[in-house]
């Protein structure tokens, strides 16, 4: 049989028409069908200064293949503030929402984060239960625990674990502020679990595949040298990826304001001796959390000579090791700028950085307004599709061109050459100003499905659950 010949310039041919329809796939922009748009659960206020939705940087959401389940808390009437609530995990099944357990551990103050191992079976809550009385208002210690779970069961009775923070057992000074972050390799059946320990440091601990917490160590905060009394930078509300034992960790700073000036004045304005600073974003990483070594800290972003704000969106880490940063800035405190810095316009912005190897190789503003109309962005989070595809989802109030009140939710692509896609409306009946992801921090797959949990406008105690698909 004689051999098939085809002609080399039909193949080069065909090589440049795929690559040009790859190139118009992603020239054009997402088509979104919103699939789910419900109810998941409500809560009563606390009122302890916490809320279902305030571990921001972790997730309460998780996927695992057509199961997707998401952590609650339940206020517990008459329980005096702080530790007056209890977690509870909920599973979506046909019918909507079912709780599936309430939290045996006991009593905390803030919302319980989850992790997901969809190949093996098993979701994990991190709990924070405080050992002080039920009748005692106020803080107080705190034993933190690992529940693990299996997935297939309807009513869930977990195994309850205490990891090992120290070598030498000993339990470190945990409070009911913990600050935690939970993040999972879902892959490798991996988890890291951080905490606060006051304003120095955070504890850490590592549960390997085999199920042992194998690692732990501490993560001392950046210091603050050049403030006019130096101290640490504690770094709050961070957003952490593990992958391949590599683990990132992006926070932002959380530190009673260090400018003596600017402290004063705020004392007079709130009768408050107090005032939180969340204006630097920090960065670090540990190629191998097993050794129990970070390196130093890089500082991503500043607010700090305008005294505006900066706060964490989300963490990706790509195939090739790169972590991909998003994050929201306002420019300036407006209390502050008649008397310090009067010549200064309001900003808002919505940024994007790429790091490698400790250095920003790609900086970008995916969108921004200035003082005036148009519209504000928030809590930008990204969505990676089983292609590596990254979506940024974010909310974004203020106004249109024309000065329309805006409130809605929105989509963009970062593509591989870091040019931006057009940015399109995601079509929500009720927009989501609050949200967490099933995100892959947590083990859930890349996915084409956008798993949110959140609460809308004017609704803070409703707790809703979307699901809209990216095609």
């Amino acid at each position: 049989m004689p051999e098939a010949k085809v002609s080399v310039p039909k193949i080069w041919l065909l090589v440049v028409l795929v690559a040009c329809y790859a190139q118009l796939a992603q020239a054009r922009p997402p088509v979104l069908a919103v699939e789910a748009e419900e109810g998941a659960y409500s809560i009563d206020p606390a009122n302890n200064g916490a809320g279902p939705l305030w571990n921001s940087g972790s997730t309460n959401l998780v996927r695992a293949g057509n199961q997707v389940f998401a952590s609650g808390l339940e206020t517990l009437a008459a329980v005096p503030p702080l530790n007056n609530t209890q977690c509870t995990l909920w599973r979506r099944g046909e019918g909507g929402w079912i709780l599936a357990m309430s939290d045996p551990s006991g009593r905390t103050r803030e919302p319980c984060p989850l992790a997901v191992f969809p190949d093996r079976d098993r979701v994990f809550m991190s709990s924070n239960p405080t050992t002080v009385p039920v009748v005692q208002a106020g803080g107080g210690p705190a034993v933190p625990v690992v529940l693990e779970l299996p997935l297939a069961e309807q009513r869930h009775t977990p195994t309850v674990t205490q990891p090992f923070w120290r070598s030498d057992s000993a339990q470190p000074a945990f409070t009911e502020h913990s600050y935690r972050s939970f993040s999972a390799d879902g892959e490798r059946g991996e988890l890291v679990l951080f905490q606060n320990v006051g304003h120095t440091h955070a504890e850490w601990v590592f549960r390997d595949s085999t199920g042992r917490w194998s690692a732990r160590g501490q993560l001392e905060w950046p210091w603050g040298g050049e403030y006019a009394q130096p101290k640490p930078i504690r770094v709050c509300y961070p957003n952490v990826a593990l992958r391949h034992r590599a683990v990132h960790f992006v926070g932002v700073s959380d530190v009673i304001e260090p400018n003596e000036q600017w402290r004063k004045f705020k004392r007079e304005l709130t009768g408050k001796d107090w005032d939180y600073d969340f204006r630097r974003l920090f960065y670090t990483w540990s190629p191998d959390i097993t050794r129990g070594q970070f390196k130093g800290w890089v500082e991503i972003a500043s607010r700090e000579r305008t005294a505006g704000r900066i706060m964490p969106g989300d963490l990706w880490l790509a195939p090739d090791g790169a972590a991909h940063i998003v994050w929201s800035e306002t420019a300036i405190d407006t209390r502050l700028r008649e008397q310090f810095f009067p010549a200064e316009r309001q900003r808002h912005e919505m940024n994007y950085a790429v790091v490698r190897d400790g250095g920003v190789v790609l900086r970008k503003t995916l969108l921004a307004t200035a003082e005036g109309n148009g519209p504000v962005p928030h809590l930008p989070r990204f969505q990676v599709t089983p292609e590596n595809r990254l979506f940024v989802f974010f909310y974004v109030n203020g106004s249109d061109e024309g000065g329309k009140p805006l409130s809605e939710n929105r989509l963009l692509e970062i593509r591989r050459d870091g040019s931006i896609s057009a940015m399109v409306r995601v079509p929500l009946t009720q927009p989501l100003n609050n949200y967490m992801t099933a995100t892959v921090r947590a083990g859930s797959r890349p996915s084409r499905m956008l798993d949110l949990l959140g609460t809308a406008a004017g609704n803070s105690n409703a707790i809703r659950y979307a699901r809209v698909r990216i095609d």
